[in-house]
């Protein structure tokens, strides 16, 4: 997809202040202008304002990849382990990210999210989010009753339910816009079309090959999505974690059916899965969202299913913790499938917690790719994972909510770039 816009196939919302071409040396090269690397570039720069630096992104816009295909959700932190990076993090970040946008007048909602339990046999799980939400300090969460989750979502069935007030929306491309135009300001290059290609570090620089030559920078921080891991094993580093696609299509509902949905409808997670489940999101342009499916793709930019990419099923197949997570997830894998081949059974599983939903009332919406990293023993790795190699730091995992914690990430990454490089 080429468009930067949230909304595949509408006309491209263009970054101003892009450069057409590279500096041939820098002291520091940011590789990815996603959300991540363009906060990772703003907070260096709001550091060092006297830095040489650019940001090199492969597209011809930023925010074109998982920036661009999301639901737009900002996590207030429920789900995440205590003391993990993403559960400190996300809730940091989260305040963060709403006073940005405040002082930028980006436009967002905090329109709550209510998680629904629909049976017995979720209140257990439904105890442990709130446990973990509370330890979190995710502000005003509240358990409630069926009658509670009628009184915030009329048409949302369920036994036992929380409510997190704090859950937003906002459009991360206009974020991630702004903080390019942040970088640009500050004296940064952001050039798109400029892929990387080929990575080789000497005693006082790391030489990046690209679309429009070459760069000597005296430091490089990768932040490149869904091809964090071919960058990071090009510059020398393990290549456990290993980046696996997972296609994630969406669906809408009809306008007249919007009424369906206030906010945001979750269900109780499988807490061993990174993935959140079929749920009901309101958009910022308006849309309710219904999805997403979590199909192994075929490609790291799979946004068409007819997208296939030879090497990247190979790079998928030749990793040996593809077949431990096909053997222990194949279960999972078949039900994911049946949602992304049948429409029906997509909207079934959405109609659990909000019954009135028919296949009549929703139509498709757009796809986005996850870039999941997966360990060598089969383990689908659930935090923020970064590494090392000579003149070069890798963000080798940054999932959702990666886009909510953007800022906070960007300042735990440079923290680690000045202990590392001595900038």
């Amino acid at each position: 997809m080429g468009s930067a816009d949230e909304r595949p196939g509408q006309a491209p919302v263009l970054t101003p202040g892009l450069a057409s071409q590279p500096p041939t040396r820098c002291d520091v090269a940011i590789v990815g202008g996603g959300i991540l690397g363009l906060a990772v570039a703003r907070e260096l720069l709001s550091r060092k304002p006297d830095m040489s630096l650019c940001v090199l992104e492969r597209e011809q816009e930023v925010a074109t990849h998982q920036t661009g295909h999301n639901s737009g959700v900002v996590h207030a932190g429920i789900y995440y382990t205590p003391g993990s990076l993403k559960a400190r993090l996300c809730v940091q970040g989260a305040r963060e990210l709403y006073e940005y946008c405040n002082e930028r007048g980006i436009p967002y909602e905090q329109c709550g999210k209510v998680i629904v339990a629909t049976d017995a046999s979720e209140l257990q799980r439904l105890d442990e989010l709130e446990r973990r939400g509370k330890a979190n300090r995710v502000q005003g969460l509240v358990r409630l009753d069926a009658q509670g989750i009628r009184a915030l979502e009329p048409h949302a069935v369920g036994i036992a339910g929380l409510h997190s007030p704090a859950t937003g929306i906002v459009s991360f491309p206009a974020v991630a816009r702004s903080y390019a135009q942040d970088v640009a300001q500050a004296g940064g290059t952001v050039v798109g079309g400029c892929e990387v290609q080929a990575v080789s570090a000497g005693p006082r620089t790391v030489r990046l090959e690209h679309s429009h030559g070459a760069t000597e920078a005296g430091h490089a921080i990768f932040c490149a999505g869904a091809w964090a891991d071919r960058l990071a094993v090009a510059a020398g580093a393990d290549p456990d974690p290993r980046i696996v696609p997972f296609r994630g299509a969406y669906l809408r509902l009809s306008p007249e059916r919007r009424d369906l949905v206030r906010s945001l409808i979750y269900p109780v997670p499988d807490p061993t899965l990174p993935f959140l489940g079929v749920h009901l999101t309101k958009h910022i342009d308006g849309d309710i969202l219904i999805g997403p499916t979590a199909l192994l793709a075929g490609a790291r930019d799979a946004y068409s299913l007819a997208r296939i990419r030879p090497g990247d099923i190979r790079d998928t197949l030749a990793w040996p913790g593809s077949w431990r997570m096909f053997a222990r997830w194949w279960r999972t894998g078949i039900t994911e499938m049946r949602h992304a081949a049948v429409r029906a059974a997509f909207v079934r599983a959405a109609a659990r917690y909000v019954p009135e939903l028919r296949l009549r009332d929703v139509e498709p919406a757009f796809a986005g790719v996850r870039a999941q990293a997966l360990a060598r023993d089969g383990r689908l790795v659930d935090d923020f994972v970064f590494s090392a190699t000579d003149r070069a730091l890798h963000v080798r995992n940054a999932p959702s909510p990666a886009a909510t914690s953007s800022l906070a990430i960007a300042r735990h990454v440079v923290d680690h770039a000045q202990r590392a490089f001595d900038l």
